[in-house]
């Protein structure tokens, strides 16, 4: 596909098999019409964001190729959270089989309540930044920073590669 968006995908799980549900929204996003996956990061362990008590997040990096409009890809990045299983309790940043999150879109800006880009938790999240880092560290972001630039100021000791899982 040569037109189409460049689109980079946060995932994330804690339920269910988290590696095994991040590997099937990797099948998933590629499936979608118009739109293929050209790579993803290695898998990652990190520790919840959100309330304690749960259990570690498997985190990863996806880069999709687009034709899809914004919206809709964030519609369908939804259903394959529902198809996975995602209950939204309401519960910020609570345990769940599924998260995805459109972390840009190529270098749209968008402060629309459905969907702002580039995602707000990019700037300082080690379990985006550093997958992201891992498959584009020559990105430059919408705001003129370097990937490079956030990740030396953003410490991954609480991050593990899953070894030999993807």
């Amino acid at each position: 596909m040569k037109n189409g968006n460049t689109v980079y995908i946060g995932l994330g799980s804690n339920l269910e098999n988290p590696i095994a549900q991040i590997k099937q929204a990797f099948s998933a996003l590629n499936a979608l019409p118009t739109t293929h996956l050209l790579k993803h990061s290695s898998l990652y362990r990190s520790k919840p964001l959100g309330p304690p008590n749960q259990p570690d997040y498997i985190n990863a990096v996806a880069v999709l190729k687009s034709e899809l409009p914004p919206l809709i890809l964030l519609n369908e990045m939804q259903i394959i959270e529902n198809k996975q299983g995602r209950i939204r309790s309401g519960q910020r940043w609570g345990p769940r089989t599924l998260d995805l999150d459109m972390l840009l879109y190529s270098d749209k800006l968008s402060q629309d309540p459905q969907l702002i880009l580039p995602h707000p938790g990019l700037y300082e999240r080690a379990f985006v930044l550093h997958p992201l880092h891992e498959i584009v560290p020559n990105l430059v972001l919408p705001n003129g920073q370097t990937l490079s630039h956030l990740v030396q100021h953003c410490s991954a000791r609480e991050l593990r590669i899953v070894n030999g899982e993807c």
